[in-house]
């Protein structure tokens, strides 16, 4: 067992004796000093884990030694011990950022628990968390045994995100390892269940059927527009749901987080289909057929989703609801800082949507570059670059200054990504597209049962170019590649992260419904 080292700084410190022999006696091992200038040097001298430090004491005062101590080992905890309740002293020795405050006089307990929670938090946290997950692994492992409808996968994967997140605190590699394996068995059962549900979804409105993509605006957004306070709409293009839980303590200290709940993107889990479902409030196909003017085809080399704007005013025509509205698409650091410095003029808008795409642009820089690879080079890394991406935009900027009014924010997105690690064979012509997660085209070569094939696109209210039309869908982690060049594609794309297909990550997605903490 680890033995830890304690500085003590009490000008009483012989009086003390029967604690720091409490102490030595559980491990820990004590130096004892009787001023602050003597606390200064053997800081200096020697490292400790933790400084006890006596806020009055002749000489250097406690706030003296702190600050001293502070400049030279910032890391170093301290506890600051008094007689002394005054609230300014507690405010300077807590803005000195002290690790934690002990009022005279002091009981051993109420010493090792300070120690404690200083010292021993990470280990005990980390042990706690390795066997409640031990204890909830065969709870999720025989949910996939059960036939469990989509509310009850919501459950499952929100489960796995949350020991995903507390795993990332551990340091033990067999426990995260055992939770990869599960997760995987997860997303395996999942496809499957996709497979059989998916076209009773959007044909049988009888069936127990999740929220999708194209009745995201109509059953959740537009019912929340008010006279009283603009509605913002903040879709992050790519924001998975743990992701969300990663920005969600920072989001916290400026917005209230009223509901989280999560919704599934239509199939193929990409901008082109599921985002322009969000706006225009259809099917693929519908769009196809009935705004062939803003529908762009696979076939065709234009950008699949600059229409956006119009499919929008197009839904809300539809609903009769005439509202004053902006549409704002973020693609670049400079287009984000314009509309951080415009976001006050938008307060008399009912409707404000903003388009962000930086986890779409990381997702790919991560598939492009090396550099980004080696930043992120696993699902954590992933998380903690998205992180510190959102702690430095202009998006949190923008957050932050709705927060500061009365207004409705609702943060979601279109789709999720995936970390592919498995190749699949797969041989199509010219025009076949060229995304890794499904594949649409005519005469598609590929071995059977292992994907979702849709011979009759129309069935999932997906357009054809040709009669003979079909998609094919990667499950799992599994990415598309062609024989030729097999090699190439493989070593290139194995372990990046797409979208397109079929698996938790892409479908299940945050739908988050916050309101002002600060407003004035």
């Amino acid at each position: 067992m680890q033995r830890y080292s304690i500085l003590w700084a009490d000008d009483e410190i012989d009086l003390l004796k029967p604690h720091i022999l409490f102490l030595e006696q559980r491990g820990y091992d004590i130096t004892p000093v009787n001023n602050g200038s003597d606390a200064v040097e053997q800081c200096e001298q020697r490292n400790f884990d933790v400084v006890f430090l006596d806020e009055n004491m002749p000489g250097l005062s406690g706030l003296e030694v702190l600050d001293m101590i502070k400049s030279r080992k910032p890391n170093l905890p301290v506890v600051m011990i008094t007689k002394n309740e005054e609230e300014q002293i507690m405010e300077d020795a807590i803005g000195a950022q002290i690790a934690d405050y002990l009022i005279k006089p002091l009981n051993p307990n109420q010493i090792l628990i300070s120690v404690k929670k200083i010292l021993d938090n990470k280990r005990l946290i980390i042990e706690k968390t390795n066997l409640s997950y031990q204890q909830e692994f065969r709870k999720i492992s025989m949910a996939f045994m059960d036939e469990m409808n989509h509310e009850a996968w919501t459950d499952i994967y929100k489960k796995i995100v949350h020991w995903e997140l507390q795993l990332d605190q551990s340091d033990n590699k067999e426990m995260r390892e055992v939770l990869e394996a599960q997760k995987t068995e997860a997303n395996a059962t999942f496809s499957r269940f996709v497979i059989r549900q998916y076209e009773k979804w959007l044909n049988d409105a009888n069936t127990d059927r999740p929220l999708l993509s194209h009745l995201l605006l109509k059953r959740k957004v537009l019912p929340e527009l008010s006279k009283d306070k603009a509605t913002f709409l903040i879709l992050i293009d790519n924001l998975r749901f743990d992701q969300w839980k990663i920005l969600e303590p920072i989001i916290d200290d400026y917005l209230t987080v009223e509901r989280e709940e999560t919704y599934y993107s239509i199939l193929p889990t990409t901008t082109a289909y599921a985002r322009n479902a969000i706006f225009a409030g259809m099917m693929p196909v519908d769009m196809a057929r009935i705004h062939p003017d803003l529908w762009v085809g696979e076939d065709e080399e234009e950008g699949k989703n600059n229409f956006e704007e119009e499919f929008l005013n197009k839904q809300l025509q539809k609903n009769n609801l005439s509202v004053k509205f902006s549409y704002h698409k973020i693609k670049n650091l400079e287009e984000g800082r314009a509309l951080a410095d415009s976001v006050n003029n938008l307060f008399g808008n009912s409707l404000n949507v903003i388009v962000y795409n930086f986890v779409d642009m990381l997702s790919h820089a991560r598939t492009d570059m090396a550099m980004i690879r080696e930043l992120a080079p696993d699902e954590s890394a992933y998380r903690s670059l998205t992180r510190s991406w959102f702690l430095h935009s202009p998006l949190l900027e923008i957050i932050k200054t709705i927060s500061q009014k009365n207004a409705r924010i609702i943060i979601t997105t279109d789709h999720g990504t995936i970390r592919v690690k498995r190749p699949f064979k797969i041989i199509g012509d010219r025009n076949v597209n060229t995304n890794l997660r499904y594949k649409q085209g005519k005469n598609l070569g590929f071995e059977g049962g292992k994907v979702m094939h849709v011979t009759k696109p129309e069935k999932l209210f997906l357009p054809k170019a040709n009669v003979s039309t079909t998609y094919v869908f990667a499950i799992e982690d599994q990415f598309f590649a062609y024989p030729n060049n097999y090699n190439y594609y493989v070593n290139f794309y194995k372990d990046t992260f797409q979208h397109g297909g079929i698996s938790l990550e892409e479908m299940i997605i945050p739908l988050i419904f916050l309101t002002s903490k600060n407003a004035s």
